[in-house]
């Protein structure tokens, strides 16, 4: 299957070029730069050195559609909803890693977003493609709407004691913290080494763009309105995120029990890894992996269960969520292209 890449020079699009790579089943067609263009992508990623040598490329609609059956946009919000139309009008194919068709109102997505939303047409045709959850749903879409980063660690935390009743959904904390590259490749005072290095910090307390995500698709599991207290976190590494979620037990539960039900839940789904009884997962133990683990301990003094998720942010987080997409997209098994341990140390 030939693909192309949109917005071919950030993060998320070079992390989906290290995947589909050694993907049997795909090739790079073409790599879309708007700001770039005309360079060959060594010149920005040494790294990729005689493994993607055809020069980066500005965009024609009609003519990329010739070329390929499949296209990823890797692009900052608001690029995507102007964009994808016209390859869906022309029956291609399109995962979008951005959030512009993750929130099912326009309405929702004007407020938290401070722009106009993409056509509800397409709000309402887009799948959300958080695959373990709705894997079903995925295998038959037009148009996926990759998860953000801090939801996919939070959600998959979350749902399974949603849907299992074992706890109250309006009595969600999530507590998360991520690496500094989930703010993408350009530069900021935020993510500037001597504001970062050494520092914790908290920001878009009660504002990030993830809440109503977030909100909308625990809405969904649990049935009735809800919300979240988000808290996001900077901290000085790479990549990575831990969502610490507490939230409050409607009855007496173990930690044993829990493991058992999440267990259950996820089998079947191999890039969720639920840990033993005592053990909880740290963000390098799924480094440049798809894998989202899971801990938890339910205490009994507080009756709260509190749920440790870690992803990388750029994989499971991004574009390995992206390629488990496309797989279950196209009828191939879920891991396929993605089988790579994580990076340790």
């Amino acid at each position: 299957m030939k693909v192309a890449i949109i917005g071919g020079t950030g993060y998320g699009a070079i992390e989906l070029i290290r995947f589909l790579y050694n993907h049997p089943y795909t090739e790079i067609e073409a790599i879309i730069s708007h700001s770039q263009s005309g360079e060959r992508l060594d010149s920005v990623y040494p790294h990729v050195t005689d493994l993607v040598i055809e020069p980066l490329e500005t965009l024609n609609i009609d003519q990329l559609a010739e070329r390929v059956e499949l296209v990823f946009f890797a692009t900052p919000p608001g690029i995507s909803k102007k964009l994808a139309p016209g390859f869906l009008a022309k029956r291609i194919k399109c995962i979008d890693l951005s959030g512009d068709f993750r929130l099912k109102s326009s309405q929702v997505y004007q407020d938290w977003y401070q722009g106009s939303a993409a056509e509800q047409q397409y709000l309402d045709l887009a799948v959300y493609g958080l695959s373990e959850i709705y894997t079903e749903e995925v295998k038959n879409a037009e148009l996926i709407a990759n998860p953000g980063c801090y939801p996919t660690a939070s959600l998959l935390g979350l749902i399974p004691a949603l849907n299992h009743g074992m706890v109250d959904p309006q009595s969600i904390i999530i507590d998360a913290k991520s690496g500094v590259s989930g703010a993408g490749r350009s530069t900021s005072l935020n993510t500037h080494y001597p504001e970062m290095n050494e520092n914790l910090k908290a920001y878009k307390l009660g504002q990030h763009k993830h809440i109503p995500e977030i909100e909308q698709a625990l809405q969904i599991e649990a049935g009735k309105e809800l919300k979240v207290a988000f808290s996001t976190h900077l901290v000085p590494m790479t990549r990575g995120i831990m969502s610490t979620i507490y939230v409050n037990a409607i009855e007496e539960i173990s930690t044993k029990e829990v493991i058992e039900a999440y267990t259950a839940f996820y089998d079947g789904h191999p890039f969720v890894r639920v840990r033993r009884e005592g053990e909880l997962p740290a963000t390098r133990e799924v480094y440049g992996s798809n894998f989202c683990d899971l801990g938890f301990y339910s205490d009994q003094r507080t009756g709260k269960l509190t749920i440790v998720s870690v992803i990388d942010n750029l994989v499971k987080g991004a574009s390995g969520q992206a390629v488990q997409n496309m797989n279950l997209l196209n009828g191939w098994e879920p891991s396929t292209g993605l089988n790579y341990l994580p990076i340790y140390p």
